[in-house]
């Protein structure tokens, strides 16, 4: 079908889809609405992240696009949350539903203006075995995740799932490292990057994503439900790491890729990220926003930054304009998968934690049930940095192996 036509029919389905939410008579109609927006969503993501793979070929081109996608990815969430604060202190429910339509139309109107695919005769087919095993392992992890709370993590129906849906997942990744074509990667060296270079970047992409779930759950229930803050303030606290993140994005990432192998930034990063966690263990009721949660906040969305570019960019290297959808569809449903590990982690620290709370000290519990996550969080970064280091041999354009 072709990456434009893929982000232009995911752009129409999600304005279509933001409309159904918004003139949603009951629950029901809200809910497949917000299911279509997802469906929607996945088509855009990794179309877009498509588009930047095969629409840049200048090397310093290429690293600005990547620190761009890079900010969208990394920090979509705080993104969210800054705007949708402003939205719901100043628009109904509906009416904040309504702007994804416009947002759609305007990116849409964008989109047209891209030149359109060109013809390519290839020998190339659709990945049928690729899509089945992706398709499948994120269904049966997903089953299991959602399941794992209210049923136990030990019973068949939970442990089954969860058992297949990693084999097949791991498969998947192994059968889309073997697929690599020898085409020159301007972000990085002038050498094919390997089957391991890819692997590690999904396999940093997941682990990662697992601490960004876990350290903005903790920062979007500390700061409207313990700090007191406002949505719009909410919004505004969150400016600050969104700053942090392009500058390490765009500002270091992106001017350092050209120079020095993409470890040497991916690993700093992580790191940077964890300490950054490790601020925010800290956290209490009283807890002052300026000492003890900005620097926290600053230092996660920079090391964010720091380190999303570089894998991004290595993972989508040596990759053939065919192939380009398949790839970014799989560092993007790594980083998914990774949010929904999180998302399971949460879920099940949290409700063991507030067994048998009575009321009254429901908020103070929860904060201590959010904090005790980051530890899950600082580790999962920390060894996302760890397989980076030990997997992405790639070096830097000139330069040796790393």
């Amino acid at each position: 079908m072709g990456r434009r036509p893929t982000l232009i029919i995911g752009l129409v389905g999600y304005a279509l889809a933001s409309a159904l939410a918004g003139s949603a008579g009951d629950s029901l109609i809200l809910v497949v609405a917000r299911l279509l927006q997802g469906v929607a969503g996945a088509l855009v993501t990794p179309s877009a992240l498509a588009l930047v793979v095969s629409g840049f070929t200048d090397a310093k081109e290429r690293r600005t696009a990547f620190g761009v996608y890079a900010v969208i990815a990394g920090g979509g969430s705080a993104l969210g949350l800054a705007a949708g604060g402003w939205l719901l202190e100043i628009l109904m429910w509906r009416w904040s539903l309504y702007t994804g339509v416009a947002l759609a139309v305007i990116i849409l109107v964008g989109a047209l203006t891209l030149p359109r695919d060109a013809p390519r005769r290839t020998d190339a087919r659709p990945d049928t075995v690729g899509t089945l095993l992706g398709t499948g392992g994120l269904l049966a992890l997903t089953y299991g995740l959602s399941e794992g709370e209210p049923r136990g993590w030990t019973v068949p129906l939970v442990v089954v799932p969860l058992v297949l849906g990693i084999i097949l997942l791991v498969v998947f990744l192994a059968w889309q490292t073997t697929r690599t074509e020898s085409i020159p990667a301007a972000t990085v060296a002038s050498s094919e990057v390997r089957g391991h270079d890819r692997l590690g970047c999904f396999l940093a992409m997941l682990l990662a994503g697992v601490g960004a779930l876990l350290s903005f759950a903790v920062l979007a229930f500390s700061l409207p439900s313990v700090g007191g803050y406002a949505p719009v303030m909410v919004g505004a606290a969150f400016l600050p790491m969104i700053v942090a993140l392009v500058i390490g994005s765009t500002q270091v990432s992106a001017r350092l890729m050209g120079r020095v192998a993409p470890r040497v930034l991916i690993v700093p990063g992580l790191v940077i990220t964890a300490v950054g966690m490790l601020f925010l263990t800290g956290l209490e009721a009283d807890a002052a926003y300026a000492a003890q949660i900005l620097p926290g906040m600053v230092l996660t969305g920079f090391g964010t930054g720091l380190a999303f570019m570089p894998l991004l960019a290595v993972a989508t290297a040596a990759v053939g304009p065919h192939r380009a959808g398949a790839v970014s569809a799989a560092i993007t449903a790594a980083q998914h998968l990774g949010l929904m590990l999180g998302s399971a982690v949460l879920s099940t620290v949290v409700t063991a934690s507030l067994h048998a709370v009575p009321a009254e000290e429901l908020t103070g519990e929860l904060l201590g049930a959010y904090t005790a996550t980051l530890p899950w969080a600082i580790g999962s970064v920390l060894l996302a940095g760890l397989m980076a280091g030990l997997v992405i041999t790639v070096k830097a354009p000139g330069g040796r192996r790393g």
